[in-house]
């Protein structure tokens, strides 16, 4: 079974102690069993994962609302060994592949027809505060940016995004595909490595 073969993998991840992970899991109960804060608090962050994961906007939105959802029904088996996004993310990711091995999807084939346009796809990355300067270099990087992640391979793509879109720490990312922590930062060093191959300075 490949490592984003089913949800099972976001719990096959070694276990913290049983006090610090009930501590953790007590503090999220009630986010987990809040759909409305859900919504509020991590939709905007699973469609900016998924768009730049798959390049759609239409099924980024099919995807977050599906992950929220799924989140929400499934909260009682949220064990506390990773965070709330972390755990949202890993859902995104699975749900994703599903539809990817159902519709054959193929990433980015279809950008000629849908691609969005440059501003919308930047209202999507990280906030970075209320200095302008920062957002206009964000829209002019980002088409930029979305071409150099085109030409990852499908693991290095999920790696970097988690990384340095969602900021994952490494470990958590580790748990969610259920691949060692050296392959995680192997992925992270070719794929950072090819994205500022393309991108020069601007990264």
């Amino acid at each position: 079974m490949g490592a984003y073969s089913s949800t099972e993998s976001l719990n096959a991840v070694p276990r913290l102690g049983i006090q610090s992970r009930s501590i953790r899991r007590t503090e999220t109960i009630g986010e987990l069993d809040d759909i409305d804060g859900l919504v509020r608090n991590y939709r905007a962050k699973l469609l900016r994962f998924v768009i730049y994961s798959t390049g759609d906007l239409d099924l980024a939105e099919s995807i977050a609302q599906d992950t929220l959802l799924k989140a929400y029904l499934n909260r009682d088996k949220f064990r506390g060994d990773c965070s709330v996004k972390t755990w949202l993310t890993g859902i995104a990711i699975n749900l994703t592949r599903d539809h990817m091995r159902s519709a054959k999807f193929k990433f980015w084939k279809q950008a000629s027809s849908q691609a969005m346009d440059v501003h919308e796809l930047a209202s999507f990355l990280p906030a970075q505060g209320s200095d302008p300067e920062r957002q206009v270099l964000a829209k002019e990087n980002v088409k930029q940016l979305s071409q150099a992640i085109e030409t990852l391979s499908h693991k290095q793509r999920t790696v970097f995004l988690m990384k340095f879109l969602e900021e994952i720490p490494v470990n958590e990312i580790s748990q969610v595909l259920n691949i060692p922590v050296n392959t995680v930062r192997t992925h992270l060093h070719r794929a950072l490595h090819s994205v500022r191959s393309k991108m020069g300075a601007s990264l």
